[in-house]
């Protein structure tokens, strides 16, 4: 049987375990946010449309780490955060947000943690979260976490490329059994993350985002970051540099100074983040050469 099928139909009806609250979400207020209108049978269409919309209207960003706020994995926090606040957030509040938008609608959902690149490359944690989605007879990876990776939900088979938008994806699995979702930039394949099937627990979610918000060798830690992805180029907010970038062409780069910083920020989030928000964030970046630095202690 193709490992995309799933072996028993009545598992796409599988309830998820109290410990996620999906009864807590507001399915509406998501629709809202996102804008989809569109029916919501736990079908490949209505993923594939919440999955897109979900990446359209929500960004990737770790700016409450920045703030000294900390990140929560609970989900009242996270649709307060995302859908009533209209802000972005990272890996696991995006997957701990639409794991629950799943479930609501009756899709089988599995929460799982991923490692990024290849641990047969450079191991590293399981830091990242993506979904295992049962819809129809197949089951389903889906990622909304990521920044900068899939647009639409991918088959859980090791079936060949698949292109969404400018990039293209494939999943293949490695000698040690754990699948390996690569990407095509234009000029050479890359595996972007490595995961096997084992459901994780909520508890896994939390010591993973604790680890990711307090580690100081954490990326997530060190600058603010936000990223956007459409199908034709993915841009990054990183520190001071921004980038945009386009499968098979050079990445555009510039090192922003603090107005610009400032008015990036604005133009990806708009009302979303408070002029005093904005104005804590630009002062945690460092002075960049030849570039006014940021005032200490202003927001």
């Amino acid at each position: 049987m193709p490992n995309d099928l799933l072996t028993d139909p009545a598992d796409q009806a599988r309830p998820d375990t109290g410990e996620w609250r999906t009864d807590r979400l507001d399915l509406d207020a998501y629709l809202r946010r996102v804008g989809h209108t569109g029916p919501l049978a736990p079908d490949e269409e209505t993923l594939t449309a919440l999955h897109r919309a979900h990446l359209a209207a929500i960004p990737f960003e770790n700016l409450d780490v920045m703030l000294g706020r900390g990140v929560s994995v609970d989900l009242d926090d996270v649709q307060a955060k995302l859908v009533a606040r209209g802000r972005g957030g990272y890996c696991y509040e995006h997957g701990v947000l639409f794991g629950a938008v799943l479930s609501r609608i009756g899709f089988w959902v599995d929460r799982i943690l991923a490692r990024t690149g290849d641990p047969a490359e450079q191991p590293r944690p399981r830091s990242h979260m993506v979904l295992l989605v049962g819809a129809g007879e197949r089951r389903w990876l889906a990622d909304v976490g990521f920044g900068s990776g899939l647009l639409a939900p991918l088959p859980l088979a090791a079936a060949g490329p698949r292109r969404q938008g400018a990039w293209q994806y494939e999943l293949v699995r490695g000698r040690d059994g754990a699948w390996r979702l690569r990407e095509h930039d234009g000029q050479r394949w890359a595996a972007i993350q490595t995961f096997t099937e084992e459901p994780q627990y909520l508890v896994d979610v939390e010591v993973a985002n604790y680890n990711t918000a307090t580690n100081p060798h954490s990326p997530f830690v060190q600058r603010p970051i936000v990223v956007r992805k459409d199908d034709t180029s993915v841009r990054r907010l990183l520190g001071r540099e921004f980038s945009v970038e386009r499968p098979g062409h050079p990445v555009v780069q510039r090192t922003l100074t603090d107005d610009e910083f400032a008015d990036r920020l604005r133009a990806e989030f708009g009302a979303a983040l408070s002029p005093g928000e904005i104005a804590a964030l630009v002062a945690t970046l460092p002075p960049a050469d030849g570039l006014p630095a940021a005032p200490h202690g202003s927001g």
